[in-house]
Parts: structure tokens; C-alpha cells; sequence
């Protein structure tokens, strides 16, 4: 079937990424890392969540190929992919059991330096990170629905997420996750309070029955892509 000549294209295409990824790890000379201990924590946790994304992945289009296998209703099995990647994709609104963090302020009498307007970008990028490791599904920063393309900066000493300033404090997160209580227990004693306390900041998570998140407010842009008519 035409459906399963294309998800296994797309599974193919994907093993070969796999291991070309592996390969290059392999392949890397050695060279003397001037990080330090901080970078190669969020590096660690970029690569882990990398590798994790891929295995999941992987596993997706492997159950697609096997739906495809064992049904001749290839439009209905199609039509869930395509509602399930816009899902993924941000374009829709989404809610399920999950947590909300809450970043705050926690200055201390050692403190000496000037107001704090926002999380430092690279703090959020790890939260990020790890928030995928333990099982996110859908994350949003304040009201900023987390997609592939999202970039997180900093531009006049605050921070941007897909190109909109971050309110003041208090900031939410909003998570969905499979497992609350587990992701919850999982951020209070990770590793990132630590780092977030060098910045004066600290943060909170609480387990929800429901949490709502956003559809992300910008539209994709296509190029390099145009329809091919059947038969051409």
C-alpha cells in the first residue's frame, strides 16, 4: 500500500539518523573541554533528551507501519497520524493530568545585586530538557505553547519564548504528563533547583487532576514544499 511505502520510508529514514548520530558520537577526536561543570550538565541532559526523543520516535512509526499492516482502512489510520502531529505540533489546544510549576524570586540576606526580571534562558532550556526526560507531554511557559521550533533567548537582560517576553513573577509552567505524581517527585529533587538557587530563583510543582494548555499563536511557515498532483 502506498500509506505503508511512506511510513517506511519515514521509519528508514529515521534508523538511518539513529545511527548516524551514534556513529558521529563514536567518531568525535578528542579534545580538551573547557566548560564547565554547569554547561556539561545541560549538555548531558540535552544529549539524554535527544536520544530519548529518538527511541520514541522510533517506536511511533514502528506502531504506525503495524496498524498499516493489519488494516485495510488506511485513510482512518492516516487521518489519526495527521491529528496526532498536529497535536505535537502545538496547533491545537490540549489538556490531561499534569503539574504546574511556579518560579519565583528567593532572595536571601547575602543578596546584593539588583531586581531580577525574568528566568535566565539557559535555566528554562534545561527545566525544558529535563521536564522531556521525565515524561512531558506538552509544556507551556507562561502562555507560550513549548514546540520543536521553539527558541528560548535573552535580549535586553530578559528572556524570549517564540520571540514574546516572559511576564514577571510568579512565571507558570504548565506540564502534561502521563504520570503526575511521578514527574512532580521527579523536578522537586532534580538537580536543576540547585542551579536555579545560583540565580536567586526557586520553584515549586504541584500534581493537577486537569491541566489546559494552549495552541501556540504563530503560524507555520512553508517553503521549499509544493503539492504533487497524482500522476505527475
Amino acid at each position: 500500500m502506498k500509506g505503508s511505502m511512506i511510513i517506511f520510508a519515514c521509519l528508514t529514514t529515521i534508523i538511518a539518523f539513529i545511527i548516524a548520530v551514534q556513529f558521529q558520537s563514536l567518531s568525535d577526536p578528542n579534545s580538551r573541554d573547557t566548560r564547565n561543570m554547569g554547561e556539561l550538565r545541560q549538555a548531558l541532559i540535552s544529549e539524554k533528551e535527544t536520544r530519548q526523543q529518538l527511541h520514541e520516535e522510533l517506536d511511533r512509526q514502528i506502531e504506525i507501519l503495524n496498524q498499516l499492516d493489519e488494516t485495510e482502512e488506511v485513510e482512518e489510520v492516516m487521518g489519526e497520524v495527521m491529528e496526532k502531529l498536529q497535536e505535537q505540533a502545538g496547533l491545537t489546544e490540549v489538556s490531561g493530568p499534569g503539574i504546574i510549576i511556579e518560579v519565583n524570586v528567593v532572595f536571601d540576606q547575602h543578596y546584593t545585586g539588583g531586581g531580577i526580571n525574568s528566568v535566565p534562558a539557559y535555566l528554562l532550556r534545561l527545566l525544558v530538557n529535563e521536564l522531556n526526560i521525565q515524561g512531558a507531554e506538552h509544556i507551556a511557559i507562561g502562555n507560550q505553547r513549548i514546540v520543536a521550533t521553539t527558541a528560548i533567548r535573552e535580549a535586553n537582560g530578559r528572556t524570549l519564548v517564540n520571540g514574546n517576553w516572559l511576564s514577571y513573577f510568579p512565571l507558570e509552567i504548565k506540564v502534561i504528563a502521563d504520570d503526575p505524581e511521578s514527574i512532580h517527585h521527579a523536578m522537586m529533587s532534580s538537580q536543576s533547583s540547585e542551579l536555579f538557587s545560583y540565580e536567586y530563583l526557586g520553584f515549586s510543582s504541584t500534581p493537577m487532576d486537569n491541566v489546559t494548555i494552549p495552541a501556540i499563536d504563530k503560524n507555520y511557515r512553508v517553503r521549499f514544499m509544493e503539492p504533487v498532483l497524482e500522476g505527475s
